[in-house]
Parts: structure tokens; sequence; C-alpha cells
């Protein structure tokens, strides 16, 4: 079987996820399912939602995409072998036959409730093997008679097997008559050979079970007294030598195996951190649990060195520092977006879509046309929402006729007066309520490199005057400290008036004051600086920001 068609491929956008990136990947995979029928993709995001965002899902009665913070190969990436789990009453010599069958030398042990209660290795039963010198082995570890009758190939002549366990010592009955009735106590197991009195004897003595070797014939008389004395009779095939090498052999796994300090994984597990584990201990085998500690199967070693990647679909971002943790250790696909190509790197040729538009949704609105696929009123919905977020209702220089003439189509898909559904979108993204300053400053927050100069440029667009300095009051005094948290040079943060189509930008680091000034040709007032006409990060902010650090390097 083809393995695209197994594998999954996520759809996500960038870090603190903007209405954009949620709506792209949603839209986006939506597209992608239309045309590949035979191929799954899921809509995923790379951070918690903004109230933007959580508005337009609400309102077109979307799922949220799943959240992935992290794309690094994890044990699910892995092949899990489904072995199936073994009861602890199993008998070693039946593990050991299981382990050989199955060309495996681990074998996990659950309850009745599926939960790992121990493993066993082939090197736990090897050493249960070297000490099984102690005839009063089978009574230790509880050996059901069943166990016995299993691994000898017997047949019960006499007596009920069920249920009942060993309690005596084994005792090989090939002396004479006398050495026997010394040898034996009651309750033990003792393996005769084809002599009657033998056999009478070990009855006499009060033995819990006679072990008749070589497939002998047993007398009617003395299944009788075996019968009176609630003594047990089991033929077998195989020599009394034989007999007796095996029998031990009975004892359940459950006294042998690992029980504490067990090493488990989970699917979630990260295979970087699964190497480390298991290279601390010498077996090859890990189990495998769900969240409830149920057994799922087992990981080796070497399926940790062969584990597949995660593969990827990037969209609205293009740039390593904007990407979700762990992509260079997973598959790019394809890359949908309307940023600046930047420093992201694959390992092999991508399908690469990168257009000079206000709105990666607007890129998404042209495949569905170029393809023909149908858009039913939540895409369409998405899309138009995202257009509008990010061209803030075509009142950005980032916005093409491209941009206007798409989200006025799909306002008349999704049924919505356009205007009148912007204002709501807007006016619920410049909520801030009971949002943290880290919060506010996460709804859309982006990091940028030039040359060896580290930045974050993070935006708010609000309706209210009201908003945006209920805003600026949070949040400004939370940039010095996200700027040294992230290691950056610096911050800023543009708080956007939609309404006047300008900016307030603060800002955090050394000279980033002076640095404003000089490329935007202002003069701070209280730490801020007021830029009429500026709104768009992509467009204004950030190539004037590279421009001004770029000359201060000459």
């Amino acid at each position: 079987m083809n393995e695209q068609k197994i594998r999954p491929v996520k759809v996500i956008g960038h870090r603190n996820p903007d209405t954009d990136s949620v709506c792209s990947a949603i839209a986006y995979s939506r597209l992608k399912n239309i045309l590949n029928p035979g191929q799954e993709f899921i809509p995923c995001r790379a951070g918690l939602l903004n109230r933007e965002t959580e508005f337009v899902l609400n309102h077109f009665q979307t799922p949220l995409p799943r959240l992935y913070t992290d794309v690094s190969p994890q044990i699910r990436d892995a092949d899990i072998r489904r072995v199936d789990a073994v009861d602890g009453e199993m008998s070693l010599r039946r593990a050991w036959m299981t382990m050989r069958d199955l060309e495996i030398d681990t074998l996990c042990v659950t309850g009745a409730d599926g939960v790992l209660t121990g493993l066993i290795t082939v090197k736990d039963v090897a050493t249960a093997n070297m000490e099984m010198l102690d005839s009063h082995v089978l009574a230790k570890a509880g050996t059901s008679y069943r166990n016995i009758v299993d691994i000898l190939d017997g047949t019960v002549l006499v007596g009920d097997v069920e249920g009942k366990t060993v309690q005596g010592r084994i005792v090989i009955g090939s002396g004479s008559a006398e050495q026997m009735e010394r040898a034996i106590s009651q309750g033990d197991i003792v393996i005769v050979g084809n002599r009657s009195e033998g056999q009478l004897t070990a009855i006499e003595m009060g033995a819990g079970c006679v072990v008749v070797s070589a497939g002998t014939k047993v007398s009617k008389v003395i299944c009788m007294l075996a019968e009176e004395q609630g003594c047990v009779v089991i033929s077998t095939p195989n020599s009394t030598y034989a007999a007796g090498q095996m029998i031990s052999q009975a004892a359940p796994i459950r006294y042998y195996m690992v029980k504490d300090n067990l090493l488990t994984f989970t699917p979630n597990t990260l295979v970087e951190y699964a190497n480390k584990v298991a290279a601390t201990v010498r077996h090859r085998y890990f189990p495998v649990l769900d969240d409830d500690g149920r057994y799922l199967g087992v990981v080796s070693r070497r399926n940790l060195m062969n584990h597949r990647k995660k593969r990827l679909i990037l969209v609205d971002h293009n740039e390593r520092a904007q990407a979700v943790d762990g992509l260079e250790e997973a598959e790019v696909l394809e890359i949908i977006d309307h940023h600046r190509i930047g420093s992201l790197e694959t390992e092999g040729p991508v399908y690469f879509r990168n257009v000079p538009v206000g709105c990666t949704c607007t890129i998404v609105y042209q495949m569905y046309q170029e393809t023909g696929a149908e858009i039913d009123r939540a895409t369409a919905g998405l899309m138009l929402s995202a257009i509008l977020s990010d061209t803030l209702m075509f009142r950005s220089p980032t916005c093409t006729p491209a941009d206007q003439k798409a989200a006025e189509t799909l306002a008349g898909l999704a049924g919505v007066d356009l205007e009148e559904y912007a204002n709501a979108m807007f006016e619920a993204g410049g909520d801030i309520s009971g949002k943290t300053a880290e919060e506010v400053f996460n709804t859309d927050y982006k990091i940028f490199n030039s040359g060896e100069v580290r930045f974050g440029v993070g935006q708010g667009s609000y309706m209210t005057e009201k908003n945006r300095r209920a805003s600026e009051a949070l949040v400004g005094p939370y940039l010095e400290g996200a700027m040294l948290k992230q290691g950056l040079d610096y911050v800023f943060y543009m708080f956007t008036d939609v309404i006047s189509s300008g900016t307030e930008l603060m800002m955090a680091g050394k000279g980033a004051g002076s640095l404003v000034e000089k490329a935007f040709g202002v003069r701070l007032e209280n730490g801020m600086a007021v830029l009429p006409g500026v709104v768009s990060r992509k467009k204004q902010m950030v190539p004037t920001l590279i421009a001004a650090i770029k000359q201060d390097q000459v």
C-alpha cells in the first residue's frame, strides 16, 4: 500500500496564529481533501487562538484546528509493533515458545483491563532456567496445575486441575519404595515411571500430584486410590528425565517478570527522548501505552531509528523563526504564502506559491477558482474573515484589487454584509478584558531577522480608542521582559487604529527608539511613536525597520 495515502498531511500556519494563519490552514486543507480523496489533510495551528479568530470560528461553526506546537518525530511516527500482550499466568516455557515464534525477545504482561503490569525478556527466561535447582520453585511461584499439563503435553487421568496450584516440592520418584517414602511430603508433585509400586507409594505418602511419564498406562486400581486421596494424576508422553527437566518451566512468568521502574512510552513521546532513555538499558523493546496506561504495542531501537517524518504544508509563513518547533525534523511538501521570501530551507524541492497579495486566503481562493472546487458557506466565511483581517478591511497598503474582489465574492457566498461583519469581527478582536499582557502580546506576533539582528513585531487592530488604550497600558510594560526572554535585540508592538488608519508604536531594546525615529522620521512622545497611515506590518513596518537596521550596520 502506498505510504503517501496512509500518512496524513498537516496544514499549519505560523506561531502565535492570526486569523489568516488559521483560516488558510482550514480552507486549504479542505481544498486538498477535495482534490485528493485518497489522502487526508488535517488543518492545524501552532498556538492559541486570539479572540478575533475565536469569533470567526464560532460565527461559522467551524471546529478548532488541532494544536501542534512541536512537529518533532514522536513514537507514533515509528512502527509500533502490535504484539499481543500476555497473561501473567503464562508459563516460562510457553513464553519462550511465543518469543521464538514471533521472533521477539520481550513480552508485555497486562491485567484483564489491558493495563501493563510487567514485562519479561528472553534474558529473564534464561536466567530463570539457570536457577531451577530449587525444588520448591513451583510452590513459591503459585504455579497452576493447568500450566503443568500444558508444558508436559499431559492428559489429566484423575482429578480436577482448574484453579488448583502447586503446594509442595518437585520429587523424582525413581528410587525404592523406602527411599520414596522418605523423600515425599504432603502436597508434593512426584514424577514416576511405569512402576506401579512407585505410583502407589507416591499416592499413599500424600502427593498432591503424580506425573506418570513415557505415556505409561495407569491401572484402574491406582486411579481409584488416587481419587480417594484427592491426588491428581497426569500422564505425559515425555520420559521421566525430560519431564523432570521441563516441569520447572511451568512456573508463571509473573514470578520472574520485571514489575518496577518499567521504561514505557506513549504515542506522543518524542523520539529524541525515547532514544536517550533506550540507551540506558540493555533490552531492545519498550512498551507503548495510551494515556490510561493500557498496552498498545512495543517499539524497538531500530523502530526509533527508522521513524517517519511528519509531513507538512506551511501556510502564511516561510521563515524558520515563525515556524512551529521541530520543523527541521519534518518533511515540508508545500508552502503557500504572501510574505517576503525568508530563511526557511527544505531538504528537497517543494511546491512554493508566493503571491504579492494582502492575504494568504486570497491565494487559496484563487486556487479554488482555478480548480473549480466548490466553496461552501463556512469556507467562504473563513477566507473572507482572513482577508478582512489582513487588509484591515481594505485599508492596508498591502491590499490589492484581487483581495477586495475575492472578499466581495466570498461575502456573498457566506451570506454576510461585508462591512457589518467586519466591524463585529474587529470589535471582538480588540476586546482584551480578562486577558494577561502575555496573551495580548502573543495575539499576532512574529520574529524577523536582518543579518545578525533578531527582532519581534506584534500588532493589534482596534475599532475603538478605548480598546486600543487599554491594550497599550497592558502590553507596554511587558515588552522589555518579552525581549529578554526571547533573546531578541528589539521588540516593537503596533497598536493600529482601523478607523483612522494609523498606528501607535511601542518598543523595547537598546537604541530601539532612535532606530524608529530614524526609520520613520518622527519624534517619540512618552516612549511612543505616532505613525499616521502606517497599518501594515508586512509592507510598511518590517521593511522600513530592516532598512534602518542595515543602514546602522554599514
